[in-house]
This record gives structure tokens, C-alpha cells and sequence, in this order.
């Protein structure tokens, strides 16, 4: 174990790539989830179709596929670069793999708490003179994001150790199972005791946010 602790400051730096790229990726999978989710449920059935074509499509994608089309097919085969550092273009484009995959789950999970709404929340939306978009600002996203706190957490979980696969598709960003590889390959440390250091290090990112999300559901629980 003392090997391993020899090693912390690869262990840190391992973790500091996974929360980095799991924060990133929830705020853009967040912002586009929110974006499928209104156009799933838009009387214009062309951005019907369009949404619901990628959710499905995507969503039943590997993630190691949705990956390696970022990091081999973007970014090698035709060359498009988001960065002038290779540590920071694979990180952007894992970023970009992650985000346009979890997104489909989290509108998934906004579409499940729009289906909970009474329908007399939109037809009084309506009576008010709220157009579609405002109805569905300030009157059903709200109100579903509260009913489905729960699932999104569990979204996020499944986000934090979906992480490990970006160093595993083509795209070898330096995040924590990498490091595990790294250390493994190069013999530093003995296999039990790192690979039971770095299991703890998820545990302290995922139990958290569990926990937090559990709370914050029955916190601000809807009573009907």
C-alpha cells in the first residue's frame, strides 16, 4: 500500500481529469437534454422527428462507439481539432462524446416528468396567453425537473463512471482508470491495493452525489 501512496499524486491527477470532464459534461448534456426534451414534445412535427431520431438513435449507440466516431472519426480521420494541445483536443472531444450521449437519457428523464404534469397545467398556461415556449419555460420544465431529481442523479452517477471509457476509445484522455493502466503498466504499485485505491476514489465522487440527489428528490417532492 505504501507504493500506492508513493503514487498519490498520479492518483489525484487522474481524478482531477474525471471531475473536470464529468462536470463539463453534465452541464452540456443538462442544457441539451432540455433542448431534445422541448422539441419531443413541440406541436411543429418536424423537431418532433428530429429529437426523436437522435434519442433513439444515440441512445441505443455503445457509448465506446459514440466515442471512438469523436475521437477516431472527428478529430484523426478528418482532422478537426478543438484544441492546440493534444491532452486538451481529446479531452474536448471526450467532453463532446459524453455530453451527445447522456443527453438522450437525460431528456429521457424530463420527458417521463412532463408525462406527470396534469394536463391542466398547460391548458391554464394556455388560458393565460402563454405562448408554447413560454408554457413550457415557466410552467412545465420546472415542474417536471422536480418530479425527476431522482433519476437525474442517477444520471449523473452513471456519467462519473461512464468517464472511464474515454481513455479506452481512441481518445486516451488522463483521466482516473488510465492512471490505474499507467500504473499497472509500469509496475509501481502492487495490482490489489491500487486497484482497491482507485475504487474508493469513486466511491467518494459517486456516494456523495447519491446521497444528495435522494435528499434534494424528497426535498422538493411535488404533493398532489
Amino acid at each position: 500500500m505504501e507504493a500506492f501512496f508513493d503514487n498519490i499524486d498520479k492518483v489525484i491527477d487522474g481524478f482531477s481529469w474525471t471531475v473536470r470532464l464529468t462536470l463539463l459534461s453534465a452541464l452540456f448534456s443538462f442544457l441539451l437534454g432540455v433542448l431534445l426534451t422541448a422539441m419531443r414534445v413541440s406541436p411543429i412535427a418536424l423537431l418532433r422527428g428530429v429529437s426523436t431520431a437522435y434519442v433513439e438513435t444515440i441512445r441505443n449507440s455503445p457509448l465506446t462507439l459514440v466515442l471512438l466516431f469523436c475521437g477516431l472519426g472527428l478529430n484523426s480521420a478528418l482532422g478537426l481539432s478543438l484544441s492546440g494541445t493534444v491532452a486538451w483536443d481529446v479531452f474536448w472531444w471526450a467532453v463532446i462524446g459524453l455530453s451527445a450521449y447522456t443527453s438522450c437519457f437525460v431528456s429521457e428523464s424530463l420527458r417521463s416528468g412532463i408525462n406527470t404534469i396534469p394536463l391542466g397545467q398547460a391548458e391554464a398556461a394556455r388560458s393565460l396567453g402563454l405562448t408554447f415556449t413560454q408554457s413550457l419555460r415557466l410552467v412545465i420544465i420546472p415542474q417536471a425537473l422536480r418530479t425527476v431529481i431522482g433519476p437525474l442523479g442517477s444520471v449523473l452517477i452513471a456519467l462519473i463512471k461512464n468517464t472511464t471509457v474515454a481513455s479506452v476509445a481512441g481518445l486516451g484522455v488522463q483521466e482516473a482508470s488510465r492512471q490505474m493502466k499507467l500504473m499497472f503498466d509500469q509496475g509501481v504499485a502492487p495490482v490489489l491495493p491500487t486497484f482497491i485505491g482507485f475504487a474508493i476514489g469513486f466511491l467518494i465522487l459517486t456516494l456523495p452525489v447519491g446521497y444528495f440527489f435522494s435528499w434534494l428528490s424528497k426535498r422538493m417532492a411535488v404533493v398532489r
